[in-house]
């Protein structure tokens, strides 16, 4: 219960003076036991939600292949990737469970449409930052009210054009590495005024921050939570994408943004802390992340059911 841990106080030294923060939680077995939801053994892929990941540009393809494929291993019924045309046969080869739509240009995207039936999007990865694609951006942004996970250059290009955060849907979520952070919310002189900002910037947008590291922490207006699985083997490239991937297939299935987002965090860190021992630190890479997924739905049933 979350009323047990209401005393559990955050302590942060600033000048030596130490400031408490009450509304901070693990994300452990406890909280992910009122989150999970176990699949329906009636489901199919057509009430399983249907997720759409855009992103990509020239040489940066492998991103989105990440996110989709792990958008489809974390129990999404349907993906659909919207990329440029540079990207198709990468995506048909590379994953072939997953749909490709893509804009008429060859080398970046300068649309962002789609007229298909979809429950949640990702958007940002190998998007890059071209001026027609922050044109699109912000032309999709103006229309779209579907869950919404932001990573990468669709990061980048909001901290450029900050006024377009009023654009964004209640509880979209956004998932900046510290230097991505640092772009949004300018620089900080200590871990008080970084958190003091990330709140002030949830508190003002309606957003939910994961703040992606050693530990991984949600910022939900004056909420934190902060991670409990994961290791140093996350430290690789790509390990962002499919963590975009893991949370865009959780909206997508219906699990409201904020129980998407620490469920997320929590699989996606859970992959390594199952995984390293076996095969090292040094060598688990995103794929490794994405084959595993299904033993941290297996670990969280395990510990559900004990």
């Amino acid at each position: 219960m979350k009323g047990s841990i209401l005393s559990i106080f955050r302590k942060f030294r600033l000048d030596k003076i130490t400031i408490f923060m009450s509304t901070h939680y693990p994300i452990d077995t406890n909280e992910i036991r009122m989150r999970f939801r176990p699949m329906d053994r009636y489901t199919h892929k057509g009430i399983q939600g249907h997720a759409l990941i855009v992103g990509g540009s020239y040489g940066k393809m492998g991103s989105v292949v990440l996110a989709s494929k792990a958008c489809m291993k974390s129990g999404c019924g349907l993906v659909t990737a919207f990329i440029p045309k540079c990207g198709y046969e990468i995506m048909q080869i590379g994953i072939s469970e997953v749909m490709v739509v893509t804009d008429d240009y060859q080398e970046h995207l300068t649309f962002i449409k789609s007229d298909l039936k979809i429950q949640a999007i990702g958007i940002g990865m190998g998007m890059g930052q071209h001026s027609d694609t922050q044109q699109a951006f912000f032309n999709f942004l103006k229309t779209n009210t579907l869950p919404l996970v932001i990573d990468a250059d669709g990061l980048n290009i909001l901290s450029q054009n900050i006024e377009w955060l009023s654009l964004l849907p209640k509880n979209a979520i956004l998932t900046p590495h510290l230097k991505e952070l640092e772009r949004l919310i300018g620089k900080w002189d200590s871990e008080v005024e970084q958190f003091e900002k990330v709140k002030e910037l949830s508190m003002t947008y309606n957003l939910i921050i994961i703040i992606k590291g050693a530990p991984s922490l949600i910022v939900h207006g004056a909420t934190v939570f902060e991670n409990t699985t994961g290791n140093q083997a996350l430290a690789t490239a790509g390990s962002g994408d499919v963590l975009t991937g893991i949370i865009t297939s959780l909206l997508a299935q219906s699990y409201n943004p904020i129980d998407a987002a620490i469920l997320g965090v929590y699989l996606h860190g859970l992959t390594a802390d199952i995984a390293a021992p076996i095969m090292s630190y040094q060598s688990f890479i995103a794929s490794d992340i994405i084959e595993t997924i299904g033993k941290s739905y297996l670990h969280i049933m395990e510990s559900i059911e004990h």
